[in-house]
């Protein structure tokens, strides 16, 4: 595993040759988390396997800890853990609560804090003090809380003093700047007394496949859910008490949008990357990511493995073709490797309907047109997206680039050495958030090696 401080660059290494690989990608982040807090809100034990071990991950559980929870990892496997709810299921108040840079766990987990037996602190990283989340503690105090905020108002940090019951009522916010607005809510109506209804006010609401969800996850933890996207409305009976309850056994899917950087090094780099274990159907919005790779002339071949799942193996075509007009909005977590793709793509792309990547880790649309002209390359932000025109290879250069403390910035700039020798990376290990040894990974990749 490589360790590097946060000034230090790491050196992208070149695709040497076509690309022959196996690479097997740890649990999802998105389903991972849900299940911590869906576990947390049950009334028994529930064993999770194959959960992601990352720093997000890592930041629920000791979020979970601090309100009471005990979440015990397996020794032999740290990959499994057993989840055992508070007695009673009133979390611990008094906590203070580490977000990092986890927007599950800021928009997630101040929905357990309603249920708590006192105030909660809520703090994280520097750069997390830019990520909004006024319209989730907007919401949260229609419900009864009361935030008082300990910096800028609407953003971390901030202290929750939860209210004496949790009462089913309709909400309205304006989700626009993320769906884990919603989710959080949708997560904490669980436990409320009575119907709680949810409704989106704002124009735009990006990556309903996460709305999706969690819906889906809180369906399979007994909650009954009414789910309209095409109004924006979502209701959940409230089971008060009683509260969720998963199997007593969950297994992690992979996550599909870590899978985004590996097979499109297949176009960019030439050759096949192939990723085992994908689902047949999943509500990850990454799960698209198959689809779009096709559009940019990849050939993708689903190996059925008979247990509910494929090897998903794309193979580069003869050229990797621009996009044009295109609608990104049901998987923006993947456009940063989307991008990295299209900067050696044969036509321009205008990449729609993710300007809600502005509240991210970093600004990801400035970010992403900044380090595409850093190496000679042409982009721009749009209102709601990006514009990627085409420049040779040969007219691009090296550069360091940075990832803004933004893991997919920092894979996104691992593609980009791929094809472009002289690109330094700095702080790589910022791919901890999500992939612990993501160089590792990469670097096995491009010896072709399989990796289980």
């Amino acid at each position: 595993m490589v360790t590097m401080t946060a000034e230090e660059t790491w050196e992208a290494p070149q695709a040497g040759g076509p690309l022959d690989a196996t690479v097997t990608i740890p649990g999802s982040k998105s389903l991972s988390n849900r299940y911590l807090i869906l576990a947390a809100l049950g009334s028994r034990p529930v064993r999770l396997t194959g959960l992601l071990r990352s720093r997000d991950t890592d930041l629920m559980i000791g979020a979970l800890e601090a309100l009471g929870v005990d979440c015990r990892i397996d020794p032999n496997n740290a990959t499994n853990v057993t989840v055992i709810p508070p007695a009673g299921g009133r979390f611990r108040g008094g906590a203070r609560v580490d977000c990092g840079l986890a927007g599950t766990v800021m928009r997630f987990v101040p929905g357990l804090a309603m249920l708590a037996d006192g105030p909660t602190h809520f703090d994280g990283d520097e750069q997390a003090y830019r990520r909004p989340m006024r319209p989730l503690l907007e919401g949260l105090t229609r419900l009864g809380a009361r935030i008082e905020y300990l910096g800028q108002e609407g953003f971390l940090p901030f202290a929750l003093t939860p209210p004496d019951r949790l009462v089913g009522r309709e909400v309205t916010i304006d989700s626009s700047a993320s769906s884990q607005f919603i989710s959080g809510l949708l997560l904490l109506a669980a436990r409320a007394e009575g119907t709680m209804t949810f409704v989106h006010s704002g124009q735009h609401l990006p990556s309903l496949p996460h709305i999706a969800m969690t819906v889906e996850d809180l369906r399979q933890a007994g909650v009954q859910v009414q789910a309209n996207p095409d109004r924006c409305r979502w209701s959940v009976e409230g089971r008060g008490s009683a509260g969720t309850q998963l199997p007593d056994q969950i297994q992690v899917e992979p996550d599909l949008s870590n899978a985004a950087p590996f097979l499109g090094a297949a176009l960019i780099g030439g050759g096949q990357v192939s990723v085992p274990n994908w689902p047949d159907r999943t509500t990850q919005p990454g799960g698209l990511l198959p689809k779009y790779l096709e559009t940019m002339g990849a050939k993708v071949d689903m190996v059925p493995d008979g247990q509910g799942s494929a090897t998903c193996r794309v193979t580069s075509g003869e050229a990797i073709h621009g996009l044009g007009d295109f609608d990104l909005s049901p998987a923006g977590e993947i456009v940063p490797s989307i991008a990295a793709i299209l900067v050696f793509a044969d036509g321009p792309s205008r990449l729609h309907g993710i300007g809600h990547l502005r509240g991210h880790e970093t600004n990801r649309l400035k970010a992403l047109a900044t380090e595409i002209t850093r190496i000679g390359g042409r982009a721009r932000e749009l209102d709601d997206g990006l514009a990627i025109e085409p420049v040779p290879t040969q007219r691009m250069h090296g550069a360091v680039m940075e990832t803004y403390a933004d893991h997919r910035m920092a894979t996104f700039a691992a593609m980009i050495g791929l094809k472009i020798p002289g690109i330094r990376v700095r702080n790589i290990g910022t791919t901890a958030k999500t992939m612990p040894d993501f160089p590792g990974m990469w670097k096995r990749m491009l010896a072709g090696e399989v990796q289980g």
